[in-house]
């Protein structure tokens, strides 16, 4: 096949997410940061809407709002344990959210543009991945929670969290996991 590169084939197969406990810093620096937001921005959009858009939490930003969150979680009822865990999510070296920001169009669904920011949590992983750093695309509740978003990520009322994408130095190399069975997802039909 003419336009096949093998390179990229390569690349995706054996591309996997680097959780965020294994993220060492230092982290992009704020033009490495833009390079990679402009290569996932290249993600599919119908319509041209861009119903997405980025806030780069900064390592001062997280260590700001990471108390924050903790007392939030205990504040809801949680446990320590939880607190921590929810906490420990701000502990990466950069962490850019994935805000879903739908347009009103007449021919574009929302759900559509849901999945268009999606895909750019995606192209960012993939992107970061490439250029030699380690990431992973999460939630969890500083996403989840729509009240500590608005508050504290400058989320509006019409906006969610699409994801939280962890970038950061790759430390330990993850162990493979489980792949699905593509056979047992797949149908054919003729």
């Amino acid at each position: 096949m003419e336009h096949r590169n093998e390179a990229a084939l390569a690349f995706l197969a054996a591309r996997r997410s680097h959780p965020p406990k294994l993220l060492t810093g230092p982290a992009p620096d704020p033009d490495q940061i833009t390079e990679l937001l402009v290569l996932a921005a290249r993600a599919p959009d119908h319509g041209k809407l861009e119903p997405w858009r980025f806030v780069v939490l900064t390592r001062a930003a997280l260590d700001r709002l990471k108390p924050v969150l903790h007392q939030e979680v205990l504040a809801g009822g949680q446990d320590q344990a939880a607190a921590d865990k929810a906490a420990s999510a701000f502990d990466s070296p950069v962490v850019v959210a994935v805000i879903s920001s739908p347009v009103d169009s007449p021919k574009v669904p929302e759900w559509e543009q849901i999945l268009s920011a999606g895909a750019v949590c995606l192209g960012l992983v993939n992107a970061a991945l490439a250029a030699g750093w380690g990431a992973a695309w999460l939630t969890g509740h500083a996403a989840l929670n729509q009240a500590f978003a608005e508050a504290h990520l400058g989320v509006k009322p019409s906006e969610r969290v699409a994801g939280l994408v962890h970038i950061g130095s790759r430390g330990t190399p993850p162990p493979e996991r489980p792949r699905p069975d593509i056979a047992a997802k797949t149908s054919w039909l003729e």
